[in-house]
């Protein structure tokens, strides 16, 4: 499931009035609470409190734990009692799907990693080819892959890109294209510095998935992601200018 899918499903969770008014209150608390006490606080019956709790825990939104409850304490207090409180998780919808929070983690490593006498635009390029080559390797265990061919290699592309919200497309064979930006705000304010990180962070993914010939370049019809993945003998493009992005 892509970001996006992913964040429309979490925030459908919270379509409903009450189950909205329940996760408020545990947000609000500043304890673990039980059912009883979202039944109490929201005047409604332990078992719609738990049904609803159980529904966002289910969906990363709350976490839980047992624990007796202190009016319990002592040696034959009985069952212990689930405890919720709020997770970390957050929800982010986009449309189109945008991906601000990925480029603040790659500008923050290559901040922290750079090296001796490294420009910091070395340093963003170095760690975006590094994570997007991580990021193949990984899919490329996941889905157990020989080392790829052009073909096969564009196919899987538009897998894990579709995941990171490019939504990639083909209109020749040999090539895709990517209808959408998930750093387009980014790109518009320092499209030299953003678009050569997400070419490289394509041309890292080409590499871990195991293809040496399929290329990332900065080319792309208007409208589009500034990148391109191209596979040889793809038809030729015009480069991409800065005004463009």
């Amino acid at each position: 499931m892509s970001t996006f899918d992913s964040g429309i499903a979490k925030a459908a969770v919270l379509a409903d009035e009450q189950r909205r008014a329940i996760y408020a209150f545990v947000r609000r608390a500043r304890r673990p609470v039980t059912r009883e006490d979202v039944a109490q606080a929201n005047g409604i019956s332990w078992r719609l409190a738990a049904f609803h709790l159980e529904k966002l825990l289910e969906n990363g939104l709350l976490k839980a734990h047992y624990a007796r409850p202190p009016e319990r304490g002592g040696p034959g207090a009985g069952r212990s009692a689930k405890y919720y409180e709020r997770s970390e998780m957050q929800i982010e919808v986009a449309i189109p799907d945008r991906r601000y929070d990925f480029v603040g983690r790659l500008l923050v490593e290559a901040i922290q990693s750079e090296e001796p006498g490294e420009a910091a635009r070395h340093s963003v390029m170095r760690v975006a080819s590094q994570r997007g080559r991580e990021l193949g390797e990984a899919f490329r265990k996941r889905k157990k892959l020989r080392k790829p061919g052009p073909e096969r290699t564009l196919a899987v592309l538009e897998d894990v890109l579709e995941e990171y919200g490019f939504e990639p497309y083909r209109d020749d064979p040999r090539v895709v294209g990517l209808r959408n930006c998930p750093f387009h705000s980014l790109a518009k304010l320092a499209p030299d510095l953003v678009c050569e990180m997400n070419r490289s962070f394509l041309e890292g993914v080409l590499r871990g998935i195991g293809n040496d010939t399929v290329e990332s370049v900065l080319a792309c019809k208007p409208g589009d992601c500034c990148v391109t993945l191209r596979a040889p003998g793809a038809p030729a493009s015009e480069p991409l200018t800065s005004s463009e992005a």
